[in-house]
């Protein structure tokens, strides 16, 4: 792992591969870590140069920062390491750091593939978003197995919530590595979309894939497909027995569709 300073901040983010450069980004209270699990073995095997790293609120960061500061770190990154423009993933709060990124700084991004997004909030998710916050503002620390079902029935599919071996591999994984609430991940929970976006993604013109996840609870695939709609061009993939973890759930159609989608942009 290496560090960069960017925007004020030590960003850690790990580089692997060569070839042109892919840049992926993480959602919500996750570090860049997840991506070495599947994707980047599969982005590095076909070619690429992946680069990996924590967000503002996983590198430490001072608390009350906005998604802006996010896509502003983003560029920074890609910027400092000479990777633009670059291929750039994101999922959940990271799609949205993308969609931002192409629509204000499409210099630096050749293709973006946004992953379990919305371009507006809706009363379900903002109350979801709420909840969250007040039990994690609370100080209430709910026991680790209550955690792991809560995570596992949030972000997975039905497929893998009644399959009683792969299940309890979840449940398992879950419990051993709960999520560390620190002031950091707190502050991306306030990270939430308070008005449409829709509109405005109208103007990016950066080829985009838009992924959704056909059993994702929190981000339904619908709303990826109201952005796909808004962004001129791009095209829509819902992939199917998986939730809001889909590039972990269901791992090998995630990364087909990425490969495909990059390989279009070779000339």
């Amino acid at each position: 792992m290496s560090f960069a300073d960017v925007n004020g901040i030590k960003i850690a983010y790990d580089d692997t591969g060569s070839g042109e450069p892919v840049l992926l980004v993480m959602g919500t209270a996750a570090s860049g870590r997840v991506w070495h699990l599947h994707q980047v073995p599969a982005l590095t095997e076909a070619g690429y140069r992946v680069v990996t790293f924590d967000n503002r609120g996983i590198s430490p960061a001072p608390p009350g920062f906005t998604i802006d500061d996010l896509v502003a770190d983003t560029a920074g990154l890609i910027e400092q390491l000479g990777l633009g423009p670059c291929r750039v993933v994101g999922t959940s709060m990271g799609a949205q750091v993308a969609a931002e990124l192409a629509l204000t700084r499409p210099e630096l991004v050749s293709r973006a593939v946004l992953m379990a997004t919305r371009g507006r909030p809706d009363a379900m998710r903002a109350t979801m978003g709420a909840a969250e916050r007040a039990l994690r503002d609370s100080g209430v620390e709910l026991p680790a197995c209550y955690e792991a079902v809560l995570r596992a029935v949030q972000n997975l599919s039905p497929r893998t919530l009644n399959d009683d071996f792969r299940i309890q591999d979840w449940l398992d994984v879950f419990e051993m590595s709960p999520t560390a609430w620190t002031p950091g991940v707190r502050a991306q929970l306030r990270l939430d979309i308070i008005e449409s976006r829709l509109e405005a993604y109208r103007a990016i013109r950066v080829p985009c894939l838009v992924i959704g996840f056909a059993d994702d609870l929190r981000l339904p695939p619908h709303l990826a497909r109201e952005v796909a709609e808004a962004i001129p061009g791009a095209r829509y993939v819902e992939i199917e027995d998986c939730g809001h973890y889909g590039y972990l759930e269901r791992p090998d159609a995630v990364n087909e569709a990425l490969v495909t989608f990059f390989a279009a942009g070779h000339v």
